[in-house]
């Protein structure tokens, strides 16, 4: 699965690269490739600052699960355009801004909960997370017995033997 997205990102970006050549030449092309590089740092940089603040100042439980994932995506945004290749560099910067990474927060979300849906499930879709305490729909009406299998044994006992108090002990005493 991991030579095959490698393989398909590597098409891509040689795609994109022989287009562009074909396109603006290659001098024009090695400068836009180094451009996106630097901007989309600069980006990244801005976006990283922004989050760390944000963390900072605390987390809620009605904004925790918007913060994680936006903090994903800032992730992943970066390190798209830490990898070299224009396309890469421009999906990351679209994942760097702010208004493109709240159109993708809904997706990323669907997508984690089908991946693992016990995490998500549980912090966003009916939780306290959402802002609503967990219903308990089962009510089982009983009561509680104390049972104790201890045997205690009175003071005229204490001369007895273990035998005579099993079950059946005293119909061996009597047949003896």
């Amino acid at each position: 699965m991991a030579m095959r997205l490698f393989l398909l990102y590597a098409v891509v970006e040689l795609a994109v690269l022989v287009a562009l050549v074909s396109t603006i030449g290659f001098g024009w092309t090695v400068l836009a490739l180094a451009g996106a590089f630097v901007l989309g740092l600069a980006l990244a940089g801005s976006q990283l600052r922004r989050h760390l603040r944000r963390l900072r100042s605390g987390l809620t439980a009605a904004n925790a699960a918007g913060t994680v994932t936006d903090s994903a995506l800032v992730a992943l945004g970066t390190v798209l355009v830490v990898i070299p290749g224009l396309a890469s560099s421009a999906l990351g910067a679209l994942l760097l801004l702010p208004p493109t990474r709240a159109a993708a927060r809904p997706v990323v979300t669907a997508l984690a909960a089908r991946r693992a849906p016990l995490i998500v499930g549980i912090s966003t879709v009916g939780g306290v997370a959402a802002g609503r305490a967990p219903r308990r729909t089962d009510y089982i009406d009983g009561e509680v017995l104390d049972v104790s299998d201890d045997v205690t044994y009175g003071a005229d006992d204490v001369n007895a033997t273990v035998d005579e108090y099993r079950p059946g002990a005293e119909q061996r005493r009597l047949t003896d």
